[in-house]
Protein backbone atom coordinates (compact mmCIF):
# COMPACT_ATOMS: atom_id res chain seq x y z
CA UNK A 1 0.00 0.00 0.00
CA UNK A 2 2.07 2.51 -1.20
CA UNK A 3 0.30 6.35 -0.47
CA UNK A 4 -0.15 8.94 -3.87
CA UNK A 5 2.51 11.32 -2.27
CA UNK A 6 4.95 8.81 -2.63
CA UNK A 7 5.60 7.72 -6.02
CA UNK A 8 8.76 9.40 -7.11
CA UNK A 9 9.67 10.93 -3.82
CA UNK A 10 13.91 12.32 -3.84
CA UNK A 11 14.51 11.96 -0.72
CA UNK A 12 18.01 12.12 1.02
CA UNK A 13 19.47 9.00 2.54
CA UNK A 14 21.57 10.83 5.05
CA UNK A 15 24.92 10.92 6.16
CA UNK A 16 27.01 8.10 7.62
CA UNK A 17 26.60 7.02 10.96
CA UNK A 18 29.39 7.64 13.43
CA UNK A 19 28.99 5.26 16.72
CA UNK A 20 29.69 8.05 19.56
CA UNK A 21 29.32 11.48 18.33
CA UNK A 22 28.26 14.05 20.56
CA UNK A 23 25.50 16.82 19.14
CA UNK A 24 23.50 19.58 21.31
CA UNK A 25 20.53 17.75 20.29
CA UNK A 26 19.41 14.26 18.59
CA UNK A 27 16.15 13.91 17.52
CA UNK A 28 14.31 10.49 16.65
CA UNK A 29 12.05 10.49 14.35
CA UNK A 30 12.47 12.20 10.40
CA UNK A 31 8.13 12.80 10.14
CA UNK A 32 7.12 15.83 10.05
CA UNK A 33 7.43 16.62 13.85
CA UNK A 34 11.45 15.21 13.98
CA UNK A 35 12.09 17.44 10.75
CA UNK A 36 10.26 20.89 11.49
CA UNK A 37 11.84 20.82 14.86
CA UNK A 38 15.46 19.75 13.51
CA UNK A 39 15.18 22.86 11.21
CA UNK A 40 13.93 25.06 13.61
CA UNK A 41 16.74 23.92 16.26
CA UNK A 42 19.40 24.38 13.44
CA UNK A 43 18.37 27.73 12.69
CA UNK A 44 19.04 28.69 16.32
CA UNK A 45 22.62 27.74 15.80
CA UNK A 46 22.05 23.91 17.38
CA UNK A 47 24.46 21.20 16.22
CA UNK A 48 21.13 18.31 15.33
CA UNK A 49 21.32 14.98 14.53
CA UNK A 50 18.06 13.04 13.40
CA UNK A 51 17.61 9.47 13.41
CA UNK A 52 15.03 7.16 11.59
CA UNK A 53 14.75 3.56 11.88
CA UNK A 54 13.15 3.94 8.13
CA UNK A 55 13.68 6.89 5.99
CA UNK A 56 12.13 10.32 5.88
CA UNK A 57 8.18 10.94 6.08
CA UNK A 58 8.09 7.00 6.46
CA UNK A 59 5.09 6.60 8.22
CA UNK A 60 2.38 8.60 8.91
CA UNK A 61 3.74 11.89 7.98
CA UNK A 62 4.10 9.86 4.43
CA UNK A 63 0.92 8.78 4.61
CA UNK A 64 -0.99 12.08 5.79
CA UNK A 65 -4.14 13.48 3.51
CA UNK A 66 -2.43 16.62 2.92
CA UNK A 67 -5.39 18.54 4.56
CA UNK A 68 -3.81 21.72 6.76
CA UNK A 69 -7.05 23.10 8.69
CA UNK A 70 -8.09 24.79 11.70
CA UNK A 71 -11.76 23.64 11.85
CA UNK A 72 -10.80 19.96 11.96
CA UNK A 73 -13.99 18.16 11.70
CA UNK A 74 -15.42 17.66 14.98
CA UNK A 75 -12.37 18.09 16.95
CA UNK A 76 -13.25 21.74 18.52
CA UNK A 77 -16.36 20.67 19.65
CA UNK A 78 -14.95 17.34 21.00
CA UNK A 79 -12.52 19.59 23.53
CA UNK A 80 -15.03 22.23 24.12
CA UNK A 81 -17.38 19.17 26.10
CA UNK A 82 -15.45 18.74 28.69
CA UNK A 83 -12.90 22.13 28.82
CA UNK A 84 -12.64 26.01 28.93
CA UNK A 85 -13.58 28.19 25.71
CA UNK A 86 -9.72 29.46 26.68
CA UNK A 87 -8.30 25.90 26.19
CA UNK A 88 -9.69 25.34 22.72
CA UNK A 89 -8.73 28.89 21.55
CA UNK A 90 -5.22 28.11 22.90
CA UNK A 91 -5.56 24.66 20.66
CA UNK A 92 -6.82 27.02 17.75
CA UNK A 93 -4.03 29.69 18.58
CA UNK A 94 -1.12 26.52 17.97
CA UNK A 95 -2.41 25.56 15.33
CA UNK A 96 -2.62 28.33 13.67
CA UNK A 97 1.12 29.32 14.42
CA UNK A 98 1.78 25.40 13.25
CA UNK A 99 -0.03 26.40 9.98
CA UNK A 100 1.80 30.11 9.45
CA UNK A 101 4.65 28.60 10.23
CA UNK A 102 4.61 25.80 7.29
CA UNK A 103 2.86 27.42 4.46
CA UNK A 104 5.58 30.23 5.47
CA UNK A 105 8.45 27.58 5.00
CA UNK A 106 6.70 26.28 2.22
CA UNK A 107 6.56 29.81 0.28
CA UNK A 108 10.47 29.98 1.10
CA UNK A 109 11.46 26.42 -0.27
CA UNK A 110 9.10 26.78 -3.00
CA UNK A 111 6.94 23.93 -2.06
CA UNK A 112 3.24 24.92 -3.77
CA UNK A 113 0.08 24.33 -1.73
CA UNK A 114 -3.47 25.60 -2.60
CA UNK A 115 -5.76 27.55 -0.45
CA UNK A 116 -9.23 26.19 -0.32
CA UNK A 117 -12.36 26.04 1.73
CA UNK A 118 -12.89 23.44 4.97
CA UNK A 119 -15.95 21.40 5.87
CA UNK A 120 -16.98 19.93 8.27
CA UNK A 121 -20.73 18.59 7.16
CA UNK A 122 -23.65 16.18 7.76
CA UNK A 123 -24.35 13.08 5.75
CA UNK A 124 -28.09 13.21 7.20
CA UNK A 125 -30.54 15.14 9.87
CA UNK A 126 -28.44 12.98 12.61
CA UNK A 127 -25.10 14.83 12.18
CA UNK A 128 -26.89 18.52 12.42
CA UNK A 129 -26.66 18.72 15.85
CA UNK A 130 -23.19 17.69 15.59
CA UNK A 131 -22.54 20.52 12.67
CA UNK A 132 -23.95 23.18 14.74
CA UNK A 133 -21.19 22.31 17.82
CA UNK A 134 -18.89 22.58 15.86
CA UNK A 135 -20.12 26.06 14.32
CA UNK A 136 -20.72 27.47 17.60
CA UNK A 137 -17.21 25.94 19.41
CA UNK A 138 -15.53 27.52 16.47
CA UNK A 139 -16.88 31.26 16.17
CA UNK A 140 -16.25 30.69 20.11
CA UNK A 141 -12.79 30.38 19.24
CA UNK A 142 -12.38 33.06 17.12
CA UNK A 143 -12.63 31.58 13.72
CA UNK A 144 -14.81 33.26 10.78
CA UNK A 145 -16.40 30.32 9.96
CA UNK A 146 -20.04 30.33 8.58
CA UNK A 147 -23.14 27.95 7.72
CA UNK A 148 -24.04 26.38 4.44
CA UNK A 149 -27.70 24.54 3.62
CA UNK A 150 -28.46 21.80 1.69
CA UNK A 151 -28.66 24.18 -0.96
CA UNK A 152 -25.29 25.54 -1.00
CA UNK A 153 -24.15 21.91 -0.90
CA UNK A 154 -26.24 20.59 -3.91
CA UNK A 155 -23.08 20.19 -6.61
CA UNK A 156 -20.55 18.63 -4.11
CA UNK A 157 -21.51 14.85 -5.42
CA UNK A 158 -22.34 13.37 -2.16
CA UNK A 159 -24.88 13.48 0.98
CA UNK A 160 -24.12 16.08 2.52
CA UNK A 161 -27.65 18.62 4.42
CA UNK A 162 -25.53 20.61 6.35
CA UNK A 163 -22.15 22.10 6.85
CA UNK A 164 -19.54 24.76 8.46
CA UNK A 165 -16.96 26.44 6.14
CA UNK A 166 -13.88 27.79 6.89
CA UNK A 167 -12.00 29.80 4.04
CA UNK A 168 -8.09 29.76 3.47
CA UNK A 169 -7.45 26.43 4.71
CA UNK A 170 -4.07 24.52 2.82
CA UNK A 171 -4.10 21.34 0.79
CA UNK A 172 -0.34 20.21 0.31
CA UNK A 173 1.79 17.25 -0.84
CA UNK A 174 3.25 16.19 2.64
CA UNK A 175 6.18 14.53 1.08
CA UNK A 176 7.09 17.38 -0.59
CA UNK A 177 7.39 19.57 2.38
CA UNK A 178 9.01 16.52 4.10
CA UNK A 179 11.53 16.35 1.21
CA UNK A 180 12.29 20.44 1.59
CA UNK A 181 12.34 20.52 5.14
CA UNK A 182 15.33 17.46 5.17
CA UNK A 183 17.29 19.28 2.55
CA UNK A 184 17.16 22.59 4.40
CA UNK A 185 18.42 21.35 7.60
CA UNK A 186 21.12 18.58 5.73
CA UNK A 187 22.24 22.32 4.42
CA UNK A 188 22.30 23.85 7.45
CA UNK A 189 24.84 21.30 8.83
CA UNK A 190 22.50 18.63 9.97
CA UNK A 191 23.36 15.34 10.39
CA UNK A 192 20.67 12.85 8.99
CA UNK A 193 20.92 8.82 9.86
CA UNK A 194 18.07 7.16 8.45
CA UNK A 195 17.76 3.39 8.59
CA UNK A 196 19.23 3.46 11.79
CA UNK A 197 16.39 2.31 15.20
CA UNK A 198 17.09 3.88 18.33
CA UNK A 199 16.40 1.11 20.92
CA UNK A 200 16.52 3.63 24.26
CA UNK A 201 17.17 6.92 25.23
CA UNK A 202 18.76 7.71 28.84
CA UNK A 203 18.75 10.39 30.99
CA UNK A 204 21.75 9.92 33.52
CA UNK A 205 24.70 10.10 33.23
CA UNK A 206 26.08 10.91 29.79
CA UNK A 207 22.35 11.42 27.84
CA UNK A 208 22.42 9.51 24.46
CA UNK A 209 20.09 7.41 22.39
CA UNK A 210 21.28 3.94 21.99
CA UNK A 211 21.16 1.83 18.56
CA UNK A 212 22.67 -1.41 17.93
CA UNK A 213 25.51 0.43 15.74
CA UNK A 214 26.39 2.37 18.86
CA UNK A 215 25.09 5.20 21.15
CA UNK A 216 24.89 9.14 20.19
CA UNK A 217 25.45 11.89 23.07
CA UNK A 218 23.27 15.25 23.00
CA UNK A 219 22.40 17.26 25.59
CA UNK A 220 19.16 17.11 25.05
CA UNK A 221 16.66 14.27 22.82
CA UNK A 222 13.59 14.67 21.08
CA UNK A 223 11.61 11.88 20.59
CA UNK A 224 9.53 12.31 17.65
CA UNK A 225 7.67 9.00 17.48
CA UNK A 226 4.78 9.05 16.91
CA UNK A 227 4.03 7.61 20.42
CA UNK A 228 7.37 7.57 22.77
CA UNK A 229 9.83 4.78 22.90
CA UNK A 230 9.98 5.20 26.75
CA UNK A 231 7.42 3.90 28.84
CA UNK A 232 8.29 6.45 31.32
CA UNK A 233 4.95 8.62 32.25
CA UNK A 234 3.37 5.57 30.50
CA UNK A 235 2.42 7.77 27.83
CA UNK A 236 1.92 4.53 25.79
CA UNK A 237 -1.51 4.45 27.84
CA UNK A 238 -2.72 7.91 27.68
CA UNK A 239 -3.07 7.65 23.86
CA UNK A 240 -4.72 5.70 21.70
CA UNK A 241 -3.62 4.37 18.71
CA UNK A 242 -5.72 4.72 15.05
CA UNK A 243 -5.65 3.54 11.82
CA UNK A 244 -7.58 5.30 8.85
CA UNK A 245 -7.53 4.36 5.39
CA UNK A 246 -7.83 6.72 2.22
CA UNK A 247 -7.95 5.49 -1.66
CA UNK A 248 -7.03 7.90 -4.69
CA UNK A 249 -8.85 8.10 -7.38
CA UNK A 250 -8.83 9.49 -11.02
CA UNK A 251 -12.37 10.60 -11.90
CA UNK A 252 -13.89 12.00 -15.37
CA UNK A 253 -15.40 15.19 -14.27
CA UNK A 254 -14.13 18.22 -11.73
CA UNK A 255 -14.04 17.09 -8.06
CA UNK A 256 -15.17 19.36 -5.56
CA UNK A 257 -13.43 22.36 -4.95
CA UNK A 258 -13.27 22.23 -1.31
CA UNK A 259 -12.11 20.00 1.80
CA UNK A 260 -14.61 17.79 3.57
CA UNK A 261 -14.83 16.09 6.71
CA UNK A 262 -18.38 14.61 8.02
CA UNK A 263 -18.91 14.94 11.52
CA UNK A 264 -21.15 11.81 11.40
CA UNK A 265 -20.80 8.12 10.22
CA UNK A 266 -19.87 6.74 8.06
CA UNK A 267 -16.70 8.94 8.02
CA UNK A 268 -15.55 10.15 5.24
CA UNK A 269 -12.74 12.88 4.00
CA UNK A 270 -12.66 14.26 0.92
CA UNK A 271 -9.86 16.20 -0.28
CA UNK A 272 -9.09 17.19 -4.20
CA UNK A 273 -5.80 17.18 -6.23
CA UNK A 274 -4.89 19.80 -7.88
CA UNK A 275 -0.92 20.48 -9.79
CA UNK A 276 -0.83 22.74 -6.83
CA UNK A 277 -0.84 20.62 -4.16
CA UNK A 278 -0.07 16.88 -5.66
CA UNK A 279 0.20 14.60 -8.36
CA UNK A 280 -3.02 15.78 -10.39
CA UNK A 281 -1.44 13.55 -13.42
CA UNK A 282 -2.09 10.73 -11.63
CA UNK A 283 -5.54 11.03 -9.14
CA UNK A 284 -7.83 14.25 -8.88
CA UNK A 285 -9.02 13.00 -5.91
CA UNK A 286 -8.43 11.44 -2.03
CA UNK A 287 -11.60 10.20 0.10
CA UNK A 288 -10.12 8.89 3.17
CA UNK A 289 -12.25 7.52 6.27
CA UNK A 290 -13.64 3.97 8.59
CA UNK A 291 -10.66 4.62 11.11
CA UNK A 292 -10.55 2.38 13.76
CA UNK A 293 -8.15 1.75 17.17
CA UNK A 294 -4.96 0.04 16.16
CA UNK A 295 -5.80 -4.22 16.00
CA UNK A 296 -9.66 -4.08 16.87
CA UNK A 297 -11.27 -4.55 13.16
CA UNK A 298 -13.57 -6.99 11.60
CA UNK A 299 -11.59 -6.17 8.28
CA UNK A 300 -8.68 -3.65 7.22
CA UNK A 301 -9.31 -4.56 3.59
CA UNK A 302 -13.22 -4.46 3.65
CA UNK A 303 -12.34 -0.96 5.61
CA UNK A 304 -10.69 0.00 2.25
CA UNK A 305 -13.43 -1.38 -0.40
CA UNK A 306 -15.66 0.30 1.54
CA UNK A 307 -14.49 3.76 0.63
CA UNK A 308 -14.17 2.92 -3.13
CA UNK A 309 -17.37 1.33 -3.13
CA UNK A 310 -18.59 4.76 -1.81
CA UNK A 311 -16.58 6.83 -4.04
CA UNK A 312 -18.10 4.82 -7.25
CA UNK A 313 -21.28 5.03 -6.10
CA UNK A 314 -21.37 9.11 -5.85
CA UNK A 315 -18.73 9.86 -8.30
CA UNK A 316 -19.78 7.64 -10.97
CA UNK A 317 -16.22 6.24 -13.06
CA UNK A 318 -13.85 6.86 -10.71
CA UNK A 319 -10.95 4.36 -10.69
CA UNK A 320 -8.67 3.62 -8.01
CA UNK A 321 -4.93 4.87 -8.84
CA UNK A 322 -3.40 4.12 -5.00
CA UNK A 323 -4.74 3.22 -1.60
CA UNK A 324 -2.96 3.23 1.92
CA UNK A 325 -3.13 4.00 6.02
CA UNK A 326 -1.59 5.58 8.47
CA UNK A 327 -1.19 5.52 12.17
CA UNK A 328 -2.24 8.44 14.54
CA UNK A 329 -2.53 8.86 18.07
CA UNK A 330 -4.75 10.56 20.31
CA UNK A 331 -4.90 11.91 23.62
CA UNK A 332 -7.97 11.08 25.39
CA UNK A 333 -8.82 15.11 25.71
CA UNK A 334 -7.71 15.55 22.01
CA UNK A 335 -5.17 18.03 23.33
CA UNK A 336 -1.68 16.66 23.13
CA UNK A 337 1.03 16.04 24.53
CA UNK A 338 4.11 18.11 24.10
CA UNK A 339 7.36 18.75 26.43
CA UNK A 340 9.99 17.03 28.55
CA UNK A 341 8.99 13.64 29.83
CA UNK A 342 9.04 12.71 33.67
CA UNK A 343 12.34 11.87 35.31
CA UNK A 344 14.11 13.11 32.14
CA UNK A 345 15.94 16.02 34.24
CA UNK A 346 14.30 18.09 31.09
CA UNK A 347 16.79 16.32 28.46
CA UNK A 348 14.24 13.65 27.11
CA UNK A 349 11.32 15.73 25.59
CA UNK A 350 8.70 14.47 22.72
CA UNK A 351 5.28 15.39 21.41
CA UNK A 352 2.58 12.76 20.98
CA UNK A 353 -1.28 12.71 20.03
CA UNK A 354 -2.34 15.10 16.83
CA UNK A 355 -5.38 13.54 16.46
CA UNK A 356 -4.98 13.04 12.85
CA UNK A 357 -3.87 16.79 12.46
CA UNK A 358 -0.29 16.45 12.37
CA UNK A 359 0.48 19.49 9.76
CA UNK A 360 -0.49 22.04 12.42
CA UNK A 361 0.34 19.70 15.18
CA UNK A 362 3.77 19.21 14.45
CA UNK A 363 5.17 22.31 13.66
CA UNK A 364 3.38 24.10 16.47
CA UNK A 365 5.18 21.27 18.70
CA UNK A 366 8.19 22.11 17.24
CA UNK A 367 7.69 25.79 18.13
CA UNK A 368 7.12 24.50 21.67
CA UNK A 369 9.91 22.09 21.63
CA UNK A 370 11.92 24.65 20.27
CA UNK A 371 11.42 27.39 23.04
CA UNK A 372 11.96 24.95 25.36
CA UNK A 373 14.92 23.58 24.40
CA UNK A 374 16.78 26.84 23.43
CA UNK A 375 15.44 28.64 26.92
CA UNK A 376 13.44 31.09 25.78
CA UNK A 377 12.17 32.99 28.51
CA UNK A 378 8.63 32.00 29.52
CA UNK A 379 7.78 35.60 29.47
CA UNK A 380 7.92 35.53 25.91
CA UNK A 381 6.26 32.39 24.97
CA UNK A 382 3.29 33.13 22.90
CA UNK A 383 -0.13 32.80 25.46
CA UNK A 384 -1.13 29.42 23.89
CA UNK A 385 2.26 27.83 24.82
CA UNK A 386 1.82 28.59 28.38
CA UNK A 387 -1.95 27.58 28.77
CA UNK A 388 -1.34 24.73 26.87
CA UNK A 389 1.54 23.77 28.83
CA UNK A 390 -0.01 24.24 31.99
CA UNK A 391 -3.79 22.57 31.63
CA UNK A 392 -5.25 20.83 34.24
CA UNK A 393 -7.11 16.95 33.91
CA UNK A 394 -10.10 16.89 34.15
CA UNK A 395 -13.00 14.48 35.30
CA UNK A 396 -14.09 13.45 31.77
CA UNK A 397 -10.24 13.02 30.85
CA UNK A 398 -9.53 10.54 33.37
CA UNK A 399 -13.57 8.52 32.83
CA UNK A 400 -12.38 8.52 28.70
CA UNK A 401 -8.37 7.29 29.85
CA UNK A 402 -10.42 4.31 32.35
CA UNK A 403 -12.63 3.59 29.48
CA UNK A 404 -10.06 3.13 26.86
CA UNK A 405 -7.88 1.15 30.06
CA UNK A 406 -11.10 -1.01 29.98
CA UNK A 407 -11.35 -1.72 26.09
CA UNK A 408 -7.70 -2.43 26.38
CA UNK A 409 -8.33 -5.06 29.28
CA UNK A 410 -10.85 -6.38 27.09
CA UNK A 411 -8.72 -7.17 24.02
CA UNK A 412 -5.61 -8.85 26.21
CA UNK A 413 -8.16 -11.26 27.19
CA UNK A 414 -9.94 -11.73 24.22
CA UNK A 415 -6.69 -12.40 22.33
CA UNK A 416 -5.32 -15.00 24.79
CA UNK A 417 -8.87 -16.73 25.06
CA UNK A 418 -8.93 -16.67 20.80
CA UNK A 419 -5.42 -18.38 20.29
CA UNK A 420 -6.26 -20.82 22.54
CA UNK A 421 -8.77 -22.30 20.51
CA UNK A 422 -6.95 -22.87 17.86
CA UNK A 423 -3.89 -25.24 17.18
CA UNK A 424 -1.09 -24.17 15.18
CA UNK A 425 -2.82 -24.84 11.20
CA UNK A 426 -1.07 -27.72 9.29
CA UNK A 427 -1.98 -25.93 5.89
CA UNK A 428 -0.36 -22.75 5.31
CA UNK A 429 -2.75 -19.62 4.99
CA UNK A 430 -3.57 -18.45 1.50
CA UNK A 431 -1.59 -15.76 0.70
CA UNK A 432 -1.83 -12.32 2.40
CA UNK A 433 -3.27 -14.12 5.29
CA UNK A 434 -2.74 -14.98 8.75
CA UNK A 435 -3.32 -16.48 11.71
CA UNK A 436 -2.70 -16.95 15.85
CA UNK A 437 -3.13 -19.87 17.23
CA UNK A 438 -1.38 -21.74 19.88
CA UNK A 439 1.72 -24.17 20.31
CA UNK A 440 2.52 -25.26 23.69
CA UNK A 441 -0.08 -22.55 25.36
CA UNK A 442 1.99 -19.68 24.09
CA UNK A 443 0.40 -17.59 20.44
CA UNK A 444 1.69 -18.13 17.55
CA UNK A 445 1.27 -16.16 14.84
CA UNK A 446 1.86 -17.81 10.72
CA UNK A 447 1.05 -16.04 7.60
CA UNK A 448 1.70 -16.23 3.79
CA UNK A 449 2.67 -13.35 2.33
CA UNK A 450 4.53 -12.95 -1.65
CA UNK A 451 4.51 -17.05 -1.35
CA UNK A 452 7.03 -17.12 2.01
CA UNK A 453 4.97 -18.81 4.87
CA UNK A 454 6.52 -17.85 8.47
CA UNK A 455 5.88 -18.15 12.19
CA UNK A 456 6.93 -15.73 14.51
CA UNK A 457 5.67 -15.29 17.85
CA UNK A 458 2.12 -13.41 18.06
CA UNK A 459 2.46 -11.97 21.68
CA UNK A 460 3.58 -8.38 21.66
CA UNK A 461 7.03 -7.52 23.30
CA UNK A 462 5.64 -4.42 25.06
CA UNK A 463 3.21 -5.17 27.33
CA UNK A 464 2.11 -8.72 26.21
CA UNK A 465 -1.08 -8.37 24.11
CA UNK A 466 -1.79 -10.77 21.36
CA UNK A 467 -1.23 -9.23 17.96
CA UNK A 468 -4.27 -9.32 15.40
CA UNK A 469 -3.50 -10.21 11.43
CA UNK A 470 -3.79 -6.75 9.44
CA UNK A 471 -5.66 -8.18 6.06
CA UNK A 472 -4.63 -4.87 4.00
CA UNK A 473 -0.68 -4.35 5.23
CA UNK A 474 -0.12 -7.72 5.88
CA UNK A 475 1.08 -6.82 9.54
CA UNK A 476 0.69 -8.22 13.10
CA UNK A 477 -0.92 -5.04 14.96
CA UNK A 478 -1.08 -5.23 18.52
CA UNK A 479 -4.81 -3.94 19.78
CA UNK A 480 -3.16 -2.87 22.99
CA UNK A 481 -1.33 0.37 22.27
CA UNK A 482 -0.76 -0.38 18.48
CA UNK A 483 2.76 -1.90 17.96
CA UNK A 484 2.68 -3.05 14.58
CA UNK A 485 5.17 -5.94 13.01
CA UNK A 486 6.21 -6.62 9.56
CA UNK A 487 5.33 -10.51 8.84
CA UNK A 488 8.66 -11.58 9.48
CA UNK A 489 8.36 -9.75 13.36
CA UNK A 490 10.09 -6.76 12.55
CA UNK A 491 8.81 -3.92 14.67
CA UNK A 492 7.35 -1.27 12.43
CA UNK A 493 5.93 1.70 14.71
CA UNK A 494 4.42 1.87 18.20
CA UNK A 495 6.04 1.36 21.78
CA UNK A 496 7.54 -1.79 21.59
CA UNK A 497 11.01 -2.01 20.81
CA UNK A 498 12.06 -5.30 20.01
CA UNK A 499 11.12 -7.72 17.10
CA UNK A 500 8.60 -10.54 17.65
CA UNK A 501 10.75 -13.65 17.83
CA UNK A 502 11.10 -16.34 14.81
CA UNK A 503 9.56 -19.35 15.09
CA UNK A 504 9.71 -22.66 13.04
CA UNK A 505 6.77 -22.95 10.80
CA UNK A 506 5.78 -26.74 12.66
CA UNK A 507 7.52 -28.21 15.86
CA UNK A 508 9.33 -30.71 13.23
CA UNK A 509 10.96 -27.55 10.97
Amino acid sequence: MTPLWKLNPSLPKGTPFTPGARHDVVVVGAGLTGLTTAVMLARAGKDVAVVDAGGIAELSSGGNTGKLSLLQGQQLAEIRKHHSASLVRAYVDANRAGMQWLTGFADDAGVPYRRRTDHSYATGPEGLEAVMAVYETAKEAGLATRMLDAGDLSTVGFPATRAVALDDQVTIDPVLVAQALAQEFLAAGGTLHTGIRVTGAHALTNPRVTTPRGPLFAEHIVLATGTPILDRGLYFSKVRGMRSYCVSFRIPGAPPEGTFLAVDGPTRSIRPVAPEDGPAEVAQLVVGGNGHPVGRSDGETAAVDDLIEWTQQHFPGAEETHRWSAQDYESHNLIPFVGAMPRSLGRIRFATGYAKWGLSNAPAAALRLTAEITGTPMSDRPRWMKQIATRVTVPADIAQGATEGGKVAAAATRGWLAAEKNPVPVDRPAEGQGVVAHRSGQPVGVSTVDGVTRAVSAVCPHLGGVLDWNDAECTWDCPLHASRFAPDGTRIEGPALRDLTPLPRTKGD
